[in-house]
């Protein structure tokens, strides 16, 4: 167990709970309430040297720690990921679709990491490279690793304030207009995707299939499949929010992780990292150009 914080409450604090007290005097280290909460219920924080419940009430003198409760290494996934960028704070890597990133189970993206990432030689190197963000268990593209508690600390709070730029491409079913903004809330929180059309063709099954790029500013789950599908442009093989003859056997769901950018955690620059979609794209939308063209000469 590593000890990351600690903090003595001061006479005449409030009458507060752990769990909102916590917000400030961790805020640098998780910044995030659902990650300290997280924090607390997976017995990371201390009170006077024992593990604290949430609703328990904070009182003058307590000493609260933050612990990095440093468990055994996980039974290593031996699955290649390909490994877009990496140094001794963070790397990139372009996750596989069809695989989670964490979860209860061995099958993960988590549980890959040390299989494909050289471990950092810092001082605060994490014994473990974490997922700093999530990307859905269908979805592809990059995800961002932490390799420090430095950089962990760092690039949690560029995404709790929205310093950080994602985009996205997907297939959608349809003729989708070549720009449109959705802000309609995603299971009751603030939602907000803005979506601009590269091209389309026509299908003879979907009657159009569109190729788009997605800028979401905000982060909720399957945010950007939700918008699509309320719109009426489902992603293709989005066997939760497509349609049933928009799901292709084998070939899983079109939508990808194509850039970040973020502020390096080191030397404070702006960087910027960008992949290409998956030839299933480009040879899905040919072929069905090809077979309406032949269909109706």
């Amino acid at each position: 167990m590593i000890i990351l914080s600690t903090h003595i409450v001061p006479e005449g604090t409030p009458r507060i709970r752990l769990q909102e007290y916590v917000v400030e005097i961790f805020a640098d280290i998780i910044p995030s309430k659902s990650g300290l909460k997280k924090a607390i219920k997976n017995g990371e924080v201390f009170i006077d040297g024992a593990p604290a419940e949430s609703s328990r009430f904070v009182v003058a003198n307590q000493k609260i720690e933050l612990v990095d409760l440093e468990n055994d290494l996980p039974k290593i996934f031996k699955h290649p990921l390909e490994v877009v960028f990496e140094n001794e704070s963070f790397a990139l890597i372009n996750k596989t679709a069809g695989i989670v990133v964490s979860g209860n189970q061995h099958r993960t993206i988590a549980n890959a990491l040390l299989y494909n990432i050289k471990p950092s030689q810092e001082n605060d190197a994490l014994k473990l490279p974490r997922p700093v963000h999530r990307l859905d268990g269908p979805t592809s593209g990059l995800l961002l690793i932490a390799k420090t508690r430095s950089a962990l600390i760092n690039l949690s709070k560029q995404f709790e304030h929205k310093v950080i730029s994602k985009k996205y491409r997907a297939i959608v079913v349809g003729k989708i207009p070549e720009e449109m903004i959705f802000d309609s809330p995603v299971f009751g929180k603030e939602a907000y995707t803005k979506c601009k059309r590269i091209h389309f063709v026509p299908s003879l099954k979907n009657t159009f299939l569109s190729l788009v790029e997605l800028y979401p500013e905000t982060g909720r789950t399957h945010q950007l499949r939700i918008h699509l599908s309320e719109a009426g442009f489902p992603i293709l093989g989005d066997k939760t929010y497509g349609k049933e003859n928009a799901i292709l056997k084998h070939k899983g769901l079109f939508l990808i992780s194509t850039s970040l950018r973020f502020m390096d955690p080191i030397s404070d620059e702006r960087v910027s990292f960008e992949i290409s979609e998956p030839k299933k794209f480009s040879g899905l939308l040919e072929r069905e150009a090809r077979r309406w063209k032949k269909f109706n000469d």
